[in-house]
């Protein structure tokens, strides 16, 4: 009898082990993955916040009109959406020239106005063959006019009635090549009211006789500068204003380069090549001119050797390029495909009235499965949690 209770006694003892040890391993089983289930919660987060991407929203774009005197030229320019201190970092995408006058010209002849209509329209869906199609709603279209806006058109107001002509010799045309203009013309403008000649008369009629003199152009041209208050002074570029010693490289464009091609001295280094075809260019007759430099038109053509002169002199006598440091200037119309034009600072300031777009934030996890993955993980953690605490409440008590 004795050894059955013996036994039976063991039994229960044995029992009894057997399920503190049962109960040790659930409770450590289910310590280990409430922590696990934490750590996973952890990490989702930390890769959610930590992981995820900025991808940028596209690009933007900004068409200008370049409205010249000889031609009007279409401009695309973009640049990324979300800008750079609010400004656009704003390159070239691509240009299209319009076949056909200048706006000064339009107006004049019904025929080829509509030729130039049709090559603006041209132009038009060329560029916006360039510009996504969800971009095209939101593409500016900005219209630019440089001198050829301001031009008046010469009309023969006045000139029947007008008896009064006056004969003048240009130093700086080419001879062979004679213009008349009204004298309201020559001197209706800020730089040369003050200027008036005796006996003025805004309606008279004034012929400009070319000569090809390049000496006295030059002279002219240098009397434009008031170069004597600069005399003993150093640091000084002309009309007494300041000017440090010259240093680094020097790019000349727009009208400085067209200058430059007209005497095929674009990609020269050389001062003395630059005087040489100068004086060579301002020698010629109209018809050689006309002979040497084609495609271009009289307007420009019968110039060329006025703007010749006047670069020379705001190089040479005003910022005080010589021999040495001309080597340093650089007559460029393109910098990385982009032209230096006006159109392209005029659109870098536009793009300021345009808003920026943030970028899309790219999310390592979908945000339905983050938040899944966080409900679940978060629901298995409470109910581990709520396990542990009753199972060590009885293993206690």
């Amino acid at each position: 009898m004795i050894n059955k209770e013996s036994q039976s006694s063991d039994h229960l003892t044995t029992a009894s082990r057997r399920g503190v040890r049962m109960a040790k391993v659930a409770i450590a089983l289910a310590a280990a993955f409430m922590l696990a289930s934490i750590a996973v919660i952890i990490s989702i987060a930390v890769v959610q916040n930590h992981k995820k991407t900025y991808i940028s929203r596209g690009l933007k774009y900004g068409i200008v009109l370049d409205a010249g005197s000889s031609r009007t030229t279409v401009y695309l320019y973009e640049w990324p959406a979300e800008k750079e201190n609010n400004t656009g970092v704003v390159s070239e995408t691509t240009k299209c020239e319009v076949e056909g006058p200048g706006i000064s010209d339009l107006g004049k002849n019904g025929d080829q106005d509509e030729k130039t209509l049709k090559s603006l329209k041209d132009c038009i869906e060329k560029i916006t063959e360039v510009i996504p199609s969800h971009r095209h709603n939101s593409t500016p279209v900005f219209l630019g006019a440089t001198a050829g806006m301001r031009l008046l058109h010469f009309t023969c107001h006045g000139r029947c009635e007008s008896s009064s002509w006056a004969s003048l010799k240009h130093p700086c045309y080419p001879s062979g090549y004679n213009i008349s203009m009204l004298a309201e013309e020559v001197f209706g403008s800020e730089c040369t009211k003050n200027d008036l000649p005796t006996k003025y008369s805004p309606k008279r009629y004034i012929t400009f006789f070319g000569q090809s003199n390049p000496e006295h152009c030059k002279f002219l041209l240098r009397s434009i500068f008031d170069l004597t208050s600069c005399q003993g002074t150093e640091n000084c570029s002309f009309d007494g204003v300041y000017q440090p010693p010259l240093s680094g490289d020097f790019m000349a464009y727009a009208g400085f380069y067209w200058t430059a091609w007209a005497l095929k001295v674009e990609g020269s280094k050389s001062m003395e090549t630059f005087n040489t075809n100068m004086k060579l260019l301002c020698s010629k007759d109209w018809k050689t001119l006309k002979t040497s430099i084609k495609d271009i038109k009289d307007i420009h053509l019968k110039s060329y050797c006025y703007s010749a002169n006047y670069v020379h002199s705001i190089l040479a006598d005003g910022y005080k390029f010589n021999t040495d440091n001309w080597k340093n200037l650089n007559f460029q119309k393109e910098v990385n495909k982009t032209s230096i034009a006006w159109s392209l600072g005029y659109m870098l300031a536009l793009s300021n009235m345009i808003p920026a777009e943030g970028k899309i934030i790219k999310l390592p996890i979908n945000n339905v499965l983050f938040t899944g993955l966080l409900l679940l993980f978060s629901a298995l953690t409470i109910i581990t949690l709520t396990y542990l605490v009753i199972a060590l409440v009885r293993f206690c008590y």
